[in-house]
């Protein structure tokens, strides 16, 4: 039963939403929730969710989270010591939500393998058309924080990822559907394995270095049943 104890790597994002929710379908105890964000700017790198809304999550999915900041220079270090930290609560798997980067799942392996904890990637391969409508058809609620200005243009920002979404995204050219490769990045407020949810009030619309981003300003956790 030792192996079924697993933290869960957290972009705030679909992916490691819907790996997470595999994973516990699977058996997995997932103690933590293991997140990195950006020291300069107290968000989460490429995704652009504050700190705190993370922390948001965390309470509304009833797992803990073990949040650190980085730098682009003490990424890897910060990582090593976080899987360490986590290791020495007794989580012996990593909860992954890559799909097909190859390189970047290698890396990641050999830094856990390094660390003694494995890695379960449970959306590995699958076509990202699939994962989206799984993703979709579970009820998972997210919207869209960021994206390559180059291939999706401001209008994409802020959107809600559903059906909709999908068939739009699918006429876009060179666009990957789960923006594998960077194409886009979500926030996920609510779904099946959240106990509460999360309520965005407020936000604005940036350009930074390339990226449109959702500037989430104001937002609350909510009961389910709240209407507001």
């Amino acid at each position: 039963m030792a192996d079924l104890i697993a933290a869960c790597s957290w972009s705030s994002g679909k992916d490691s939403c819907l790996a997470l929710y595999r994973a516990i379908q699977s058996g997995f105890k997932i103690k933590y929730l293991m997140n990195f964000i950006s020291h300069e700017y107290q968000r989460v790198a490429f995704h652009g969710a504050p700190a705190e809304l993370v922390n948001f999550q965390s309470q509304a999915l009833s797992i803990p989270l073990l949040q650190r900041e980085t730098t682009k220079d003490n990424y890897e270090a910060v990582f090593r010591k976080t899987l360490s930290e986590l290791k020495e609560m007794g989580v012996r798997q990593l909860v992954r939500g890559d799909i097909f980067l190859l390189d970047l799942r290698d890396w990641v392996e050999d830094i856990c393998a390094s660390e003694g904890i494995g890695v379960i990637s449970p959306i590995w391969g699958y076509p990202g058309e699939d994962l989206l409508r799984e993703f979709v058809s579970l009820g998972f609620k997210s919207v869209v924080t960021s994206t390559q200005a180059e291939k999706l243009n401001k209008d994409w920002v802020g959107r809600n990822i559903d059906e909709s979404f999908i068939k739009d995204l699918k006429s876009v050219p060179n666009v990957d559907l789960c923006g594998e490769n960077g194409e886009f990045h979500s926030f996920v407020y609510d779904g099946p394995i959240f106990s509460k949810r999360i309520n965005i009030t407020k936000t604005d619309k940036v350009l930074i270095n390339g990226y449109w981003f959702l500037d989430i300003q104001e937002y609350e956790l909510l009961a389910k049943g709240d209407k507001k």
